[in-house]
Order: C-alpha cells, then structure tokens, then sequence
C-alpha cells in the first residue's frame, strides 16, 4: 500500500509580513496512521525539499502526541527535509493521496495545475482522495470527468467560516473554504467548531479541521480495504 502526502510549499500568510505554510498535527497524525498500517509514504511539495512548517502549529499548545512523536523520529524528518517534486509524482505510482491542511495551501495548491491533474487522475482511476482542514480549498478548480467541480453533489467538509473568524484570518485567506465548497454545489456539513468531523462520498474524504486529521486519515485506510 503506497500512500502520497501533498503538502504546500506557501509560506507567507498574505501581505501581513507573517509565516505559514503546512499545519504539523495535519500531517502527523496521517503519518503514523499510514505507518503504523504497513503503508508506504512518500512526500511531495510543489517546491520539493523543506516545505514550510506554520510555526504557531509546533507552539506547545498545539503539540499532540503525534507531533511530538514526529518531531523526535529521524526518518520522519529526513522525509520532510526531503520532499519530491509534485510535479514528478504519478497517480499511477499511488494507492491513494492525502493532502495535510495548514493555511499555505489556499495560496498554491488550490492554483496547482500538477496538484489539480493528481487529484482528477487519481479518482478517475478508482482511487481515494483525503484532504483535511484547510485542504479541501485545493480541490476549487478540480473537474470530474463532464467537466463539472468534482465537489458538485457530493457530501464535503472542510475548515469552517466559524474556525476561520475565531483565528482572525477571514479577511486574510484568498477564499474561505466553507463558502466556496458550497459555491461549487458542494454539500457542506459540519460539526461544532474545533469538533472531530469527517465527511466521505465515494472516493473523495474531508475533514474539518486540525482535531479530524486521524479519523480522516482512518477513513481513508478504510477506503483502501
């Protein structure tokens, strides 16, 4: 089982003269939860190498058990020092795709024309997608194969207007996750703010925010059985 996690290699938070990029419990939890099954896992980045690391995201208030196990396992590290070039993955390659969140994606994978062809090839193969918190933004301009959004019609969460009011952000991001999903005829639920929420429709999986990064992660395992 191969499994490839997308991460942004974004770093500015717009014009506020501060630092984003992925958000490290979004790609930790993921991480072991591949791992600890057997799964392969590759990284990859637009930029390759080092993508960047929010750095509210390793302050110790957001630390979890799977961040701290991250940031202590020399392997893990040495794949995140070294990520590929998204443009020289394949679908083909890949059992399934995981894209981790973090504000950094809004800004280059939602425009990624590699990260955009991935996704379409990849379901159009019969083959699952997952993306968490702020990621489902990515899939904005992804097609089906008609042409049509691919969240059109389908049940999709993502990082809430309410989670974004509550980090001081809304007029900073280029879009708001919830109200574009909805643009796109997505059929957007969700859970409390902060509340673990995954939704799954075929082979496309959303979660909603940082806390729902494993039980995406786990869903997606499931999708692969």
């Amino acid at each position: 089982m191969k499994i490839l996690i997308v991460l942004t290699s974004h770093d500015q938070l717009g014009d506020t003269g501060q630092k984003t990029g992925f958000w490290l419990e979004e790609l930790a939890a993921p991480y072991y939860r591949f791992i600890d099954s057997g799964a392969e896992v590759t990284l990859a980045s637009p930029h390759g190498g080092h993508p960047p690391l929010d750095p509210k995201s390793s302050s110790p208030d957001a630390q979890t058990e799977e961040t701290k196990r991250f940031e202590a396992d020399p392997v893990a590290m040495q794949a995140l020092a070294k990520t590929h070039h998204l443009s020289e993955m394949s679908s083909n390659d890949f059992d399934a795709v995981f894209y981790p969140g973090g504000h950094g994606p809004l800004w280059d994978l939602a425009n990624d024309a590699d990260s955009i062809a991935l996704i379409e090839q990849t379901l159009q193969t019969n083959k699952p997608v997952a993306l968490v918190c702020h990621a489902p933004g990515i899939l904005r301009d992804v097609k089906d194969t008609q042409g049509q959004p691919i969240v059109a019609g389908k049940a999709v969460t993502g990082f809430t207007n309410g989670e974004e009011a509550a980090v001081e952000l809304t007029d900073i991001v280029p879009f708001l996750v919830e109200d574009m999903l909805k643009e796109k005829g997505g059929h957007y639920s969700k859970a409390e703010d902060w509340q673990v929420y995954v939704q799954q429709d075929g082979l496309l999986i959303t979660g909603q925010n940082p806390a729902s990064s494993g039980a995406t992660a786990d869903t997606l395992l499931n999708a692969l059985k």
